[in-house]
């Protein structure tokens, strides 16, 4: 039986795998190390020492440089058939929700390489929890390493990745949570693979890899909020346009969770969606919903805009991205809805909100509390932040 770690780069297959490569089974492993541009495989035959297999490592890490990254699952199905060499083989490789996501892909890449490839099918595949500072992920194999085994992956880090201990770059500086003392391993199926890596993909595009990446339809946590949300604007707004609502302008609204309560309740509601993948599924959820339009305007867009005025806008959960606040002075509305978790409230809304001519806080509310909820399937478990409203009303000057 041939293991064969698959890893960015040279020292992970150290921090996270040791456990493996110098396994007492005795055999033969090989360490694929997957950065696109120099992708090549380390042979550490079954005579090999561990002392002589983790020089061998050390001698490929190299100092950090722009542009690595997995080389996709079909290069990985090529190197992973040339390393079993027809042999059966047990596959090791990083976790789809590390939460650097150059790891993170290609362990996700690793995944559907094995699964594309029929020659792959019989291999036993496992994640390592890796670095997961905010999930935590129930493995099905931990490996407690004795203090010969946490000696030589210290001395290996201060000997051969000394120049990572003091990387400025997130994805690859090399600090104490990255050097586990057990090394943890999980399988997983395709379902939970994919969830685990879109959830950790808040930031970019990739969240939108699978349908209800945060799981607002099953979630408990997120149905609260969602309800409470729907009711505080409901009550905000009420008596106006007609008297059952009034018109809002609902920005990022996802795959339409809140827009379909708030449409509920008697608004109409512009559901505005940028992300080109998201957006048809919003389309798809709320088709023959009355009084619902959906489009792709982004904030910025919706400042530019000389249209009809709406009765509020609402930012709900949707400020993490960087957004320039100041574009709310053009929103065509006199009062907003902010929903955030409370650091980001106050990190993000309070220093613009202290400094605005334009905007004064009418009201906050805590919409839901923190608390701790499982995901994908149970496979993890997190904190959810809580959500707090703030309501913006303009001001005369």
């Amino acid at each position: 039986m041939i293991d064969i770690v698959v890893v960015l780069r040279a020292e992970d297959a150290v921090l996270d795998f040791l456990s493996v490569l110098t396994d007492d089974g005795g055999g033969e492993t090989r360490v694929i190390l997957a950065d696109h541009d120099r992708a090549e495989t380390l042979v550490l035959g079954a005579d090999m020492t561990a002392a002589e297999r983790l020089a061998l490592i050390a001698s490929h890490v190299r100092p950090v440089t722009e542009g690595i990254a997995s080389p996709g699952p079909e290069v990985l199905a090529t190197l992973l058939r040339q390393a079993a060499a027809g042999q059966p083989c047990r596959i090791w490789t990083h976790s789809p929700a590390d939460t650097r996501r150059s790891r993170g892909r290609l362990g996700r890449d690793t995944a559907l390489a094995r699964a594309a490839d029929a020659r792959l099918a019989g291999a036993e595949l496992r994640h390592a929890v890796g670095f997961s500072p905010y999930l935590q992920i129930l493995s099905d194999l931990d490996r407690s390493l004795g203090r010969e085994h946490i000696a030589a992956k210290l001395d290996f880090v201060n000997g051969s990745c000394g120049h990572l201990l003091a990387e400025p770059d997130p994805e690859f500086v090399v600090q104490t949570p990255h050097v586990p003392a057990v090394e943890r391993f999980f399988d997983t199926d395709p379902d939970q693979r994919e969830r685990l890596f879109a959830l950790l993909a808040s930031l970019d595009d990739e969240a939108a890899s699978v349908v209800d990446p945060w799981e607002f339809g099953s979630s408990p946590y997120e149905a609260r909020r969602l309800d409470a949300t729907a009711a505080w604007v409901r009550e905000r707004c009420a008596g106006n346009g007609d008297g059952s609502g009034g018109a809002l302008v609902e920005v990022g609204a996802c795959e339409g969770a809140l827009t379909h309560r708030l449409a509920t309740a008697g608004f109409t509601v512009r559901a505005t969606e940028p992300n080109a993948v998201f957006r048809p599924r919003l389309t798809a959820a709320l088709a023959g919903t009355d009084g619902v339009t959906v489009d792709g305007a982004d904030l910025a867009e919706l400042a530019k805009e000389d249209g009809p005025r709406a009765t509020a806008h609402l930012l709900i959960e949707m400020l993490y991205y960087g957004q320039d606040l100041a574009l709310l002075d053009d929103l065509a509305t006199d009062l907003v809805f902010v929903a955030l978790e409370p650091a980001a409230l106050a990190s993000r809304v309070r220093p613009w909100l202290e400094r605005s001519t334009s905007w004064r806080a009418d009201e906050e509310t805590v919409l839901v509390p923190p608390q701790l909820e499982t995901v994908c399937a149970g496979r993890a478990y997190l904190s959810k932040r809580g959500s707090v409203g703030l309501l913006l009303r303009r001001t005369n000057g």
